[in-house]
């Protein structure tokens, strides 16, 4: 089969106008290019679609299991007020509602053109949807936990998870979820139990409130955790990331190896960034941009990200914290407060970049030939400026 629009973007390549690609019954790409340099009777068979054609996306950051909660939580909460919802409401539902929940969201975000996803998973209700999606999924099991004692027990529970999850066939392994969620000793086991399957995620410098409680031990989400009784992390003088990759150092030998998928990173810095350049050997940068002006009213530094040179992804975040899981209204919404950035780069911050996160490069992320990556079409662009327009909705071709 070939398909033909206004534009191809192949990622692994430069932006093709009225461009094509060329599939086998089973989806792999067989060539792409100009439809010009087609013979013409692949020209004649060849199917139009008007739009741009781009492989199938990568949500590099997402917690399917929470879509039960669409539509109930504040908005500008910061997060000490959005972990208090998320306590409040994430059990106000029976199991089957919220698998349900999960399953309607796993098929719109196929049908909207995701092909592989990132998934943050704290027990097993996704399992079963995930193992028998098209989606490509990568299981981060994620654990909290803000009492030392109990770190070796909630490590053992995770790698239990993850046996059950590989048992259905699906990719996962334990994750630590932040700084300020979990004790020293447990941020520390679960990254290193992670990272033998060569993996990590980690929720990095989402809030300034992180911030102050991992250099000051201030602020609301630090009064928070004093309020309820719950064991402080240490107080550094540094930043929160900082913080996360000495703890890790105490384990393991600098550089380490392993992709890790450092999370929103909305309030990262120059500081930071050289730290796990330093300490990590491959680091992916996820943003997660609508989460973030959902719950702070803030955006990551998306330019000092570019200007170092960081492999940046892009993901929904949950329905907790987002109005859906849209690929194409977070790459609206970059456009919008980041005009200068090229839509081509974006859109490979969108595939490419979030499958090699997950280690889905070799199938997924781009239109090299061999791939199986599906095929998306995303309609009603302005080719003047190349930008999504408020009418832009993506659907999957193949």
């Amino acid at each position: 089969m070939i398909y033909k629009a206004d534009y191809i973007f192949p990622i692994e390549g430069k932006p093709i106008k009225n461009g094509y690609v060329e599939v086998d019954n089973e989806g792999t790409i067989l060539s792409y290019g100009a439809v010009d340099t087609l013979d013409t009777t692949k020209k004649e068979k060849a199917k139009y679609l008007e739009g741009i054609l781009l492989p199938g996306f990568t949500n590099a950051h997402c917690h399917v299991e929470l879509s039960h909660m669409k539509g109930l939580f504040r908005q500008n909460t910061g997060m000490d007020g959005f972990i208090q919802q998320i306590n409040a409401l994430r059990l106000t539902v029976s199991r089957e509602e919220r698998v349900a929940a999960l399953s309607e969201q796993m098929e719109q975000m196929y049908a909207d053109g995701i092909s592989v996803m990132a998934d943050i998973s704290n027990c097993d209700e996704s399992f079963e949807c995930k193992a028998s999606s098209p989606i490509f999924t990568r299981t981060y099991i994620e654990v909290f936990g803000t009492e030392p004692e109990d770190a070796p027990q909630i490590v053992a529970g995770a790698v239990e998870l993850q046996q059950k999850a590989k048992s259905m066939g699906l990719e996962a392994a334990p994750t630590p979820h932040s700084p300020y969620t979990m004790s020293p000793l447990l941020n520390r086991l679960s990254a290193v139990e992670g990272l033998k399957s060569g993996y990590l995620s980690y929720h990095n410098q989402e809030s300034d409130q992180e911030e102050d409680m991992i250099r000051y031990g201030t602020g609301e989400l630090a009064e928070d955790y004093k309020a309820r009784g719950c064991s402080m992390p240490p107080v550094t003088g540094e930043s929160a990331l900082k913080y996360f990759l000495d703890n890790l150092r105490k384990e393991l030998k600098a550089p380490i190896e392993g992709r890790v998928l450092l999370v929103h990173n909305t309030v990262t810095d120059q500081e930071s960034i050289d730290e796990a350049l330093k300490v990590l050997k491959s680091p992916f940068w996820a943003i997660c941009p609508l989460s973030n002006i959902f719950i702070h009213r803030m955006l990551p530094p998306l330019d000092l990200l570019r200007d170092n040179n960081l492999t940046i992804c892009v993901g929904t975040d949950s329905l907790s914290s987002n109005l859906q899981l849209s690929m194409v209204e977070e790459i609206r919404c970059i456009q919008g407060r980041f005009p200068h950035i090229p839509l081509e780069e974006i859109l490979k911050w969108a595939t490419l970049n979030g499958a090699c996160a997950v280690g889905a490069q070799e199938r997924f992320g781009s239109f090299t030939p061999g791939k199986r990556p599906g095929i998306v079409l995303i309609d009603n662009v302005d080719y003047d400026g190349m930008l999504l327009t408020k009418e832009s909705r993506s659907r999957r071709i193949l």
